[in-house]
């Protein structure tokens, strides 16, 4: 026991003789290894859904992503096949067979189970959100700055986030979403499991992204697969491309 308070009291000191990190920066870093501030990435993700005991229909996406437009174009299942989300800089439309025109949206709406239409792309915190460092923490025994964010605009998928940043790694692993109130919506835990190389640097990357409801037993899991670091055409985000 004795032993346990020493190691405890030990990243306790660790942490207090460093200076606070600049919070943009560590953002900012912390975006990378989510699709944020990289040239392009092409990448699938898979959704299972489960509300109480009932498990939803699994969905599988393709997306391309760039620093302020995505598209995801959904391969499964059949009745949805076909159908995109694309977003351009703070707008964001729906297009799908049978459709005239494309649907304006919100990021915020759900997408599936407890994915927002605005997790599904590439995450950009760093352009959407003021931060500011307010503490510390050893989460799963990982040193993590917390990081406070704060919606620089209405088009955001959620107006206030609490971040875990891993210290050592510079990647989040937790996070809060809250209303303008204040109340709390939902959480999210981060895995990386997968590694992009990027200017000769080797970059985890996320492989798995859990999502739960504050309040109701609901949880959706979004699985990413391997994920490709290139360039990507303009025309690939046009909107009259995408009908």
């Amino acid at each position: 026991m004795r032993r346990w308070i020493l190691l405890a009291g030990l990243l306790v000191v660790t942490f207090s003789v460093h200076a606070a990190p600049d919070a943009r920066v560590l953002l900012k870093q912390s975006d990378h290894s989510r699709g944020g501030g990289l040239p392009g990435i092409i990448w699938e993700i898979r959704l299972a859904t489960r509300e109480g005991e009932k498990q939803g229909e699994p969905q599988r996406l393709r997306v391309k992503a760039i620093t302020d437009a995505s598209v995801a174009v959904t391969l499964s299942p059949p009745r949805f096949q076909g159908a995109k989300l694309l977003q351009v800089g703070r707008n964001m439309w729906l297009t799908k067979p049978g459709l005239s025109k494309p649907i304006p949206i919100s990021p915020r709406q759900r997408m599936s189970g407890q994915a927002a239409n605005g997790d599904i792309a590439a995450t950009n915190y760093a352009n959407d959100y003021d931060a500011e460092w307010v503490g510390e923490e050893v989460l799963n025994g990982e040193p993590c700055y917390i990081l406070a964010l704060h919606a620089l605009h209405k088009r955001t998928t959620y107006d206030r986030v609490r971040y875990w940043v891993s210290a050592p790694r510079q990647v989040g692993v937790r996070a809060e979403f809250y209303s303008l109130s204040g109340k709390l919506i939902k959480s999210a835990a981060f895995e990386y499991g997968n590694h992009v190389e990027y200017r000769g640097r080797r970059i985890p990357f996320i492989s798995r992204m859990t999502i739960r409801d504050a309040l109701i037993d609901s949880e959706t899991v979004m699985e990413f697969g391997e994920v490709t670091v290139q360039g990507i055409p303009a025309f690939e985000f046009d909107i009259g491309q995408t009908q």
